[in-house]
């Protein structure tokens, strides 16, 4: 009957226990004096009813679930359904990132820029790419017993390059599907750039003298073979960290490093020696040439007052000849007797003894001077 549900079918007004319900008083004022109030369990205050405990939970959860058992069955798996794709649905792109939505597998045009984003999955995907820059090591020192890094310069000479290439995405949507690994892709263009420059170039650049030039022409190779497969990556830098023979040829690279250093040092001794003697063959040749200017001045000067002085005693000998004759007979005896012995000679009494005052002036200074005083 309908109330045996809630009444432990003991009759319509919830009466006591089944047939063999002893000292049960199953009236319709009430249940018995050993049955609990709300029936359900066995008489004599036994355990309560399993069957009981069901059917009341049953009861209950049709009262909660609209439409019964069965149709409430299907709105919890509808809910968790909607709420799993809720969440499905619903992705959070970071301040670093950008994301690339796909409509059954074919990429959207527009970019998910940072921030909270809706789209229908499981029609819709989406691919989040990190736009932030990135560092790609090329030849570290854990890859040494590797091939990597090393690599033939243009003198024929083994080095091995650790060098790193800092780039950004820049177009997230080529990054994703137009090269296939882009990071691998990145790092076997760029030591294949770096393969390409160095070559080019003897050791001496790479170790020392024109790293910066050498960076800069890997940069632009890298920059345009990944443009040409359209990676969607832009360069940045590329920064050579290192660059050292290898380990089994060290010892002999350090020893020709060492007789180069010693030719760079004789090389400049010697440039310093030159040039110390240099200075002074200029120092020479500039004195040597000033003594010649000098004796020129000298010589024209004195050539110059010659003829000036010539030139005068002609136009006297032109205007006087005779009184100009006997002057210049006169200063030639005397410009040659002056350094000559003298004897006077006189035609009465014949050879004149003269006292020779010249030579003894010459010959006692002080007595000369006073002579003269």
């Amino acid at each position: 009957m309908p109330w045996s549900n809630q009444n432990g079918g003991g009759g319509p007004w919830g009466g006591g226990g089944g047939g063999n319900n002893q000292g049960g008083g199953g009236g319709p004022w009430g249940q018995g004096p050993n049955r609990p109030r709300g029936g359900g369990g066995g008489g004599n205050g036994g355990p309560p009813d399993l069957e009981e405990i069901i059917r009341r939970s049953q009861d209950r959860f049709k009262n909660v679930l609209p439409g019964g058992f069965n149709g409430g069955a299907v709105a919890i798996v509808a809910l968790v359904v909607l709420v799993f794709l809720g969440i499905q649905s619903i992705y959070t792109v970071q301040p670093d990132e950008r994301g690339v939505e796909l409509r059954f597998g074919r990429p959207k045009d527009e970019i998910s820029m940072p921030g909270l984003h809706f789209h229908l999955w499981p029609i819709e995907t989406v691919e989040i790419v990190k736009v932030t820059e990135q560092q790609q090591n090329i030849g570290s020192r854990a890859s040494s017993s590797s091939a990597n890094g090393v690599m033939l310069t243009g003198d024929q000479n083994i080095v091995n390059v650790q060098f790193s290439v800092l780039y950004t995405v820049s177009d997230p949507k080529s990054y994703l599907f137009n090269v296939d690994a882009p990071a691998e892709t990145l790092q076997q263009v760029s030591e294949s750039a770096m393969r390409e420059v160095v070559g080019r170039r003897p050791a001496q650049d790479i170790f020392r003298d024109n790293r910066q030039a050498i960076a800069a022409d890997v940069r632009t190779i890298i920059q345009s073979t990944m443009d040409g497969y359209g990676a969607g990556i832009s360069i940045n830098a590329v920064a050579i960290e290192d660059a050292a023979p290898p380990r089994e040829v060290a010892d002999a690279f350090d020893e020709v490093q060492r007789a180069e250093q010693d030719e760079d040092r004789f090389v400049q001794e010697a440039n310093q020696y030159a040039n110390q003697k240099l200075g002074a063959a200029r120092g020479q040749a500039a004195q040597i040439i000033e003594e010649a200017n000098a004796y020129k001045s000298r010589v024209v000067n004195e050539a110059e007052g010659e003829a000036q002085r010539f030139i005068s005693i002609y136009d006297q000998y032109r205007t006087a000849p005779e009184v100009t004759r006997q002057r210049m007979f006169l200063e030639t005896m005397e410009q040659v007797l002056k350094g000559s012995n003298k004897v006077i000679i006189d035609e009465k009494q014949g050879v004149v003894p003269y006292l020779p005052l010249n030579e003894i002036m010459r010959g006692n200074p002080g007595a000369a001077q006073q002579g003269g005083n």
